[in-house]
């Protein structure tokens, strides 16, 4: 049998890349920060079945950024600006987190909440499809974090590559894609987000300028330093 067919998979027929019962005891290993604006945040995302990266993945989101001293972090696709709390908290007071969603009611919400905890007034949040918005503000950066629409991720590294700093690093959420990425029968709906999200990983870890792994925990984080 192969590792892959040995993995054990949920009822929707997915790959589970870390037992769950191991993600559960890390979670509680992090959820004492009890903040009522981030549990509030969190609250959303679970009765709106909005996608986040939880609380597992903010943790090692804002470690990550404190290990490279990031000063200057750019999020393609900010939803209402749950990952840039996390990336906020990290890079101190004078930092910046320039923020992008095409949707002008997510910049409102990640207004609200960021306020009540202090964090706005290190936050630039554009209205606007994200590449756009990047292509708009010049500078490199010390963090780009791409977590768009899967079937831009290629487009995405491809622009966001050049404009790192050396040491800093390239994140991407969902690089699993709930198993999807290993599994030989992948589903129609998804096809071609899953090809696109293939062919993403492939690209950095065959790039010579960066050393690259993914964490595994929730749906696949992918980490790269710019050498």
């Amino acid at each position: 049998m192969s590792d892959f067919q040995a993995t054990e998979m949920d009822d929707a027929g997915e790959l589970i890349p870390v037992n769950p019962a191991i993600e559960a005891y890390m979670r509680n290993l992090v959820i004492r920060t009890d903040q009522p604006v981030l549990l509030e945040m969190e609250e959303f995302a679970r009765l709106r079945n909005f996608p986040i990266v939880n609380r597992l993945v903010g943790v090692f989101l804002k470690t990550q950024a404190r290990m490279v001293k990031a000063k200057r972090i750019f999020e393609f696709g900010s939803g209402y600006g749950y990952s840039a709390y996390w990336f906020a908290k990290a890079v101190g007071s004078n930092g910046q987190i320039v923020c992008s969603d095409s949707d002008a009611t997510n910049h409102a919400r990640a207004k609200e909440y960021l306020s009540a905890v202090g964090l706005w007034q290190r936050i630039e949040f554009h209205v606007g499809l994200a590449q756009d918005v990047f292509v708009q503000t010049g500078g490199l950066f010390d963090i780009c974090y791409n977590d768009v629409d899967k079937g831009d991720y290629p487009e995405v590294w491809q622009m966001a590559k050049h404009r790192i700093r050396s040491g800093g690093l390239y994140i991407a959420d969902n690089v699993l894609w709930h198993g999807r990425v290993a599994m030989k029968a992948r589903q129609d709906t998804v096809v071609e987000s899953t090809a696109a999200i293939v062919e993403h990983n492939q690209m950095i870890f065959d790039d010579p300028d960066f050393d690259v792994f993914i964490n595994p925990i929730r749906d696949g984080v992918l980490v790269a330093r710019k050498k």
